[in-house]
């Protein structure tokens, strides 16, 4: 391929992360997290488990160096699909690039709070509450749902290849048990 070709071609190098950031949001979306987790089903609710599902899947890819080009490329799907969101429900121009850094850095945190949590053995729950429930504590039952729920997702992570995780093929949830 040229000079020219690279530049002007409408093929973007990230393209090939698309199924896996859309099993990502698919995976982040289902009901049982809203219904049986009480994960609130808002705008804010459904971004905190895309991120929590987002954060896991990173904390996954990372353990192969060979994966930080993909880590990239998937988080720039994530930053132009929050663009497009944002823009979509009327946050102005003027503001939307305020608003995407504001996630990326909730969703740096989101990584490092559940990387403690799932791999140095601090406290799920807390990182929940913080992350996903904003400090408004849920009902025990859900609390605890949503905690067993993302630990079983991401033991399940681990057990898939990183070619599996790339081409989409995530547990779900309700298999993740």
């Amino acid at each position: 391929m040229s000079f020219f070709s690279k530049i002007f071609s409408k093929d973007k190098p990230n393209a090939g992360m698309r199924p896996l950031y859309e099993s990502i949001v698919q995976e982040g979306r289902q009901i049982a997290w809203y219904e049986e987790g009480q994960v609130p089903d808002s705008i804010d609710g459904r971004f905190d488990m895309i991120a929590a599902i987002f954060a896991l899947v990173m904390i996954r890819l990372e353990k192969e160096e060979d994966r930080g080009q993909d880590i990239a490329w998937l988080t720039e799907i994530f930053i132009s699909d929050m663009d497009g969101q944002l823009r979509q429900i009327g946050i102005g121009e003027m503001v939307v690039g305020k608003h995407v850094g504001r996630m990326m850095g909730a969703l740096g945190g989101r990584v490092g709070a559940y990387r403690e949590a799932l791999e140095n053995g601090a406290n799920l729950e807390d990182a929940i509450l913080r992350n996903i429930f904003r400090g408004e504590k849920p009902a025990d039952a859900a609390l605890a749902y949503v905690a067993r729920q993302l630990a079983a997702y991401h033991a399940a992570l681990q057990g898939l290849d990183s070619s599996e995780v790339i081409a989409g093929k995530l547990p779900d949830s309700g298999s993740a048990k």
